[in-house]
């Protein structure tokens, strides 16, 4: 039997040696067979991020953006102002829904561009400005809007040397241009600026004689543009003649087509409450670049020299916050919980001895109630499905950032990813919220309420903000009104996909069986002794909220920096390292919050649990008041309805940031006490 029971061991070990060479043979060829297609991949580029090359002569499209302040949040047309025309009329250019949202218009612009062909002193068009137009120009000057302008997908940007504080000069980019400059320090009197030059800088990719020339046409890659504005009072000779425009044969005493404007001419001072006359022209360089395509955005990322240094400092701070709370939940996990549950749980104690060790300890005083359902609690529910919602759309949204599917380049697909997203994390939402709905019950909770409310309790309070701020900028004229065909589409999104994706997740939900707490409820709840002054539900809730916002208000600067001071904010990754943090951390503190409620014998922890890390919204939003008093000087005669369009934007955020933070906070408190009360051996 010995020597049979051995034989058919050896079998069994060469048969698996015989099979696994076959797998690795399998795996070899399979391996073989990807290199051997690797040469036929072929890549490709997002859409709108593909580069384009231009033949020589080839005519270029510059497009006509909005007029942005960093005094103001508030955008306006770019042809709000009686710029020069295009020879057909301004004419409007689509958008994705992102770039609306974002209050992006993109129109034509009277300039015309031809690959490189330079041309010096080019006459766009002669405006007569009316005594008004020339009043609200000089209003947009005082509020120091610039002028934006693309080309190629790439935004114009005047070039700008700083110097910091210690002496050293660096070169750094300022979107778009300056309507006017100040002829006086006290900025009552202006030049306009009507005249531009133009810089373009290009990539020539040469093929032929190469391995691509079969496969590449050669042609000039855009890799950057400059705008310089300047101030020219234009002199002619003779009656003026519109016809030269178009044959490009106006003579201009201040500005000749090969030397370009003259030095000394006097600038156009801009007049108060009387007509003027203005002559827009305009110089075109074209202008070699070794810079590569792919690098071209480097420039306009490296606005915010000093950044990287301050987001590592950001890193590292939030670290030792981390670190610490860690540590605390270590202490708390392995000593102290530890040596409760093993007096309590000892089986040779005497009766006596139990229920001194019962009393030593308050949580376990109150196991009969912990899992008492508490009041609202229907709504509670809708809260943590909401908070999965926009937890789960934060996550994948700064995923994909991360990987480089929303680039700056890509506009407005920010924006569009994150509606995207929030939409089909209504699945998961109604399905967590279902599942609480019915652990609660027999508290006040039902299905069909509780489904409806998951699916527009939360998107319907950002819209009802949203709407009236759209209502406010409408009446402002801002390019930040949204459309009312793109409110309709947004309605019919959210009540033709969002709503259905979350009555779907809360009838998944319904069907699983309840969730069934470790531990059985009393019928009769337990008196709460009187609590410390700092035990209480304001001061303890308070006290929680500060660590999460530690740790993300640094990064906050720059977020609210880049949604009001219009700047690009590219680095993902940072904020990927954030958004771990934060989430650990919401976990860490509410735990550690309620482990000390619990020992005070106050089983309420449902709620508080939630509002101890939601808190942190409430220092988040007191952040932004002071960012705005601060760092954002708003112009005087834009004032209300800066504020209102700050403070509603700032409330749409921090409630995300309350639904986010709240329940990461909840959830990890909810593991935490059932499994401390699941160890807990109950007679």
């Amino acid at each position: 039997v010995v020597v049979v029971e051995r034989a058919r061991a050896e079998e069994r070990e060469r048969e698996q040696r015989v099979a696994g060479c076959r797998m690795r043979h399998t795996a070899a060829v399979a391996l073989g067979a990807l290199l051997a297609l690797l040469p036929c991949a072929h890549a490709f580029y997002l859409p709108g991020v593909a580069p384009r090359k231009y033949a020589a002569g080839e005519q270029l499209m510059v497009k006509a953006n909005t007029l942005t302040s960093n005094l103001t949040p508030l955008q306006f047309d770019y042809y709000n102002i009686p710029f020069c025309e295009p020879k057909n009329g301004e004419r409007a250019l689509p958008e994705n829904l992102g770039e609306v949202l974002a209050g992006e218009r993109t129109e034509t612009s009277a300039y015309q561009f031809h690959t490189n062909v330079s041309r010096l002193c080019k006459t766009a068009c002669r405006r007569s400005w009316t005594a008004r137009q020339v009043d609200e120009y000089r209003d947009f000057a005082a509020a120091h809007f610039r002028a934006n302008m693309r080309l190629d997908n790439l935004p114009g940007a005047e070039l700008v040397v700083y110097r910091d504080q210690s002496g050293h000069e660096f070169v750094s980019y300022r979107l778009g241009y300056a309507l006017a400059e100040p002829s006086d320090k006290n900025a009552s009197n202006f030049y306009v600026n009507n005249h531009l030059r133009f810089t373009i800088r290009y990539h020539d990719v040469q093929t032929k004689g190469t391995r691509m020339e079969k496969i590449e046409e050669p042609g000039a890659l855009i890799v950057g543009f400059e705008v310089k504005a300047m101030s020219i009072d234009h002199q002619f000779e003779g009656k003026w003649n519109d016809a030269c425009v178009k044959k490009n044969t106006c003579e201009l005493f201040t500005c000749d087509a090969n030397t370009g404007p003259e030095p000394t001419a006097p600038k156009l001072v801009l007049k108060t409450h009387k007509k003027m006359d203005v002559i827009f022209t305009y110089d075109v360089l074209w202008v070699h670049s070794d810079v590569k395509w792919a690098s071209r955005w480097d420039v306009y990322l490296q606005m915010q020299w000093q950044d990287d240094e301050i987001h590592w400092f950001s890193i590292v701070n939030s670290s030792v916050i981390l670190l610490f709370l860690s540590g605390m939940v270590a202490m708390i996990m392995l000593r102290i919980l530890r040596k409760d549950l093993y007096r309590y749980n000892q089986l040779d104690q005497s009766e006596e001895a139990r229920e001194e060790a019962r009393e030593e300890t308050g949580w376990k005083l109150v196991y009969g109630d912990v899992f008492r359902p508490p009041k609202n609690a229907s709504l509670l529910a809708v809260f943590i499905g909401s908070g999965v919602q926009v937890l789960g759309m934060s996550c994948c949204t700064i995923s994909f950032a991360v990987l480089g599917f929303l680039s700056p380049s890509n506009r407005g697909s920010l924006l569009l990813v994150m509606i995207l997203f929030f939409v089909f994390m209504g699945v998961p939402a109604g399905y967590v919220s279902a599942i609480f709905c019915k652990m609660f019950k027999g508290a006040g909770t039902d299905r069909l309420k509780n489904t409806v409310l998951t699916a527009t309790l939360f998107p319907g309070v950002v819209f009802l903000i949203f709407f009236g701020l759209n209502l406010m900028i409408w009446g402002d004229q801002g390019t930040g009104a949204v459309p009312f065909g793109t409110l309709v589409a947004l309605l019919l999104f959210w009540f033709a996909l969002s709503l259905p994706l979350v009555f779907l997740g809360s009838f998944l939900g319904f069907r699983r069986d309840a969730v069934e707490p470790p531990v059985r409820t009393n019928a009769i709840p337990r008196q709460i002794p009187e609590q410390i002054w700092y035990m209480r539900s304001v001061p303890s809730v308070l006290m929680g909220g500060v660590l999460p916002f530690g740790v993300v208000f640094v990064e906050l600067f720059f977020i609210l920096s880049s949604i009001w001071q219009h700047r690009f904010y590219y680095l993902f990754g940072f904020m990927l390292l954030v958004l771990v943090i934060l989430v650990v951390t919401c976990a860490e503190i509410t735990i550690v919050m309620c482990y000390f409620q619990l020992c005070s014998e106050d089983y309420h922890w449902w709620w508080r649990a939630y509002f101890t890390s939601g808190a942190s919204s409430f220092y988040l939003f007191g952040y932004a008041s002071y960012y705005l008093l601060t760092r954002v000087h708003i112009a005087k005669s834009m004032k209300v309805a800066s504020y209102f369009i700050f403070f509603g934007y700032m409330v749409i955020l921090s409630y995300g940031f309350f639904v986010l933070t709240g329940f990461v906070g909840f959830i990890s408190c909810f593991f935490f006490v059932r499994t401390i009360y699941a160890s807990v051996k109950i007679d």
